[in-house]
């Protein structure tokens, strides 16, 4: 009874897992993000600087660390302290502070019913292509106390902040598995440029959730091509060692 139980613990776990990750069983949309791609880095810190920050925190990122790692910096190396508060320092502070939210808990529980998260580790627990997808199926819907819906996150307390960039879209046509959006009022910005935006704000938040994932990555060849060295020694050292064993 008790392996039983566990087993449909274990289960229950894994369906609700895959159930969030594949966004309500809708298709997502790839994110092709490249944390290695710096100038989209920049662009990316800047969008979510301007339209993010106000609500969402980045607590586990601090403004001098995240413009060394983005490469913000001039060509000794040093850090363009100047180039990082006019650009992304839009509420003041120092260089060396956490990226924090000038939303209060109350307020944002006043204001959305719930205080706005914070996204530090949000590429890591939704994935790239949940974060692409939502920011990309806003739709009017004037039941909700901000005129808007959300395919991939329904009943969403967000507004949709990049609303004059990509327009107001519609329903369209919907299925199981697929919702179209037609647009009912044009943004700042076509199709493909609002597109490339939201890559950039979800390929910045790809780095946040993973700071060191380049620095990962290139050590992790490294340590492969010690291993591979390694095994062959080894190899031979065995060879050497049961040669006369008969």
């Amino acid at each position: 009874m008790f392996k039983k139980n566990i087993f449909v613990f274990l289960y229950t776990i894994l369906f609700s897992s895959l159930a969030l990750s594949s966004g309500n069983h809708l298709n997502l949309d790839k994110a092709n993000v490249n944390v290695k791609d710096y100038a989209s880095l920049q662009r990316g810190a800047k969008i979510y600087m301007t339209t993010c920050a106000t609500c969402h925190s980045l607590k586990y990122v601090r403004y001098k660390e995240m413009a060394k790692q983005i490469e913000m910096v001039d060509s000794s190396g040093d850090i363009l302290v100047d180039v990082v508060k006019d650009g992304l320092m839009y509420s003041g502070g120092k260089i060396t502070n956490t990226v924090l939210s000038a939303l209060s808990e109350d307020d944002g529980e006043k204001w959305f019913g719930k205080s706005p998260p914070d996204l530090s580790l949000v590429a890591r627990s939704r994935g790239v292509d949940w974060i692409y997808t939502y920011l990309r199926t806003f739709y009017k819907d004037d039941s909700k106390l901000w005129g808007v819906n959300n395919i991939v996150f329904p009943d969403v307390a967000m507004p949709h902040v990049l609303l004059n960039y990509q327009g107001l879209k519609g329903l369209s046509e919907e299925n199981s598995h697929h919702i179209n959006l037609k647009l009912i009022q044009q943004g700042s910005l076509n199709e493909k440029e609002y597109d490339l935006m939201v890559l950039d704000l979800v390929n910045f938040l790809s780095y946040v959730g993973e700071p060191h994932q380049v620095e990962r990555k290139k050590m992790g060849v490294y340590v492969l091509i010690f291993l591979s060295i390694l095994l062959v020694i080894v190899y031979l050292l065995k060879r050497e060692y049961w040669k006369d064993v008969k």
